[in-house]
């Protein structure tokens, strides 16, 4: 009799332990399943209120959606802020359920991931604002260099909007911690390597070929200088 229990102790042990964890996974499916409600919830209710507040108005004079849309992406930034809320309500509920269960090296990870996601939000709206802004600026000089007269408005206005756009991309990697100093220090020795070639080729020209570029720029300026 002794021997049974013996060898029927191990089968036991582990029945007690199904016992004990059937409960935690029991709990754990039940987070998931509120989670995933939540989150179609959650993602519905992002994307009306955006559209509510015209946002997605913002982004398409920004340019965000024909980029979008020229990658292949075929939803709009609204739809993916909406993904992003999805998968963070998703990701939190995951975090939940494994930490009821025990999986503490899984929630680690999740939990890095979480971290992570609210960043890249915060990336795409520093990107929406930023190309608005930029688009806004370049069109404001393009109207006033027309008005002025200055040839090469439309030059002058991409070189404008460019320049803050490349400011706003840094600006949002820096937010998502991707590059860091390697993209900013590289952003730097390409601008002052852009300044310095222009310089040189505008010291090269010589003086004839920036009398002509200010004549195309200001009209009669030059022959008033002279004269």
């Amino acid at each position: 009799m002794e021997k049974v229990d013996i060898m029927l102790e191990p089968i036991r042990v582990f029945l007690l332990h199904i016992a004990g964890f059937l409960p935690k996974l029991a709990l754990a499916l039940g987070v998931l399943i509120v989670g995933w409600l939540l989150a179609k919830v959650a993602r519905f209710t992002v994307i009306k209120a955006l559209r509510a507040i015209n946002f997605n108005v913002l982004t398409e004079r920004a340019g965000m959606e024909e980029f979008l849309n020229q990658g292949g992406i075929q939803t709009d930034t609204t739809g993916i802020f909406g993904l992003l809320i999805y998968w963070l309500v998703i990701l939190a509920a995951l975090i939940i359920g494994c930490n009821s269960i025990g999986l503490t090296y899984i929630t680690g990870l999740l939990g890095e991931v979480v971290l992570f996601v609210p960043k890249v939000i915060v990336a795409i709206l520093i990107l929406a604002i930023g190309a608005y802004f930029a688009r806004f600026v370049g069109n404001a000089v393009i109207t006033y260099c027309k008005n002025i007269a200055i040839q090469d408005a439309e030059v002058l206005g991409k070189l404008a909007q460019y320049a803050i756009m490349t400011f706003v991309v840094l600006i949002a990697l820096d937010q998502v911690k991707v590059g860091g100093d390697i993209v900013r220090q590289s952003f730097l020795i390409i601008l002052a390597g852009i300044v310095f070639a222009l310089a040189l080729a505008f010291g090269l020209g010589g003086k004839d070929a920036a009398a002509d570029l200010i004549d195309r720029w200001w009209p009669g300026r030059g022959k008033s200088d002279g004269d």
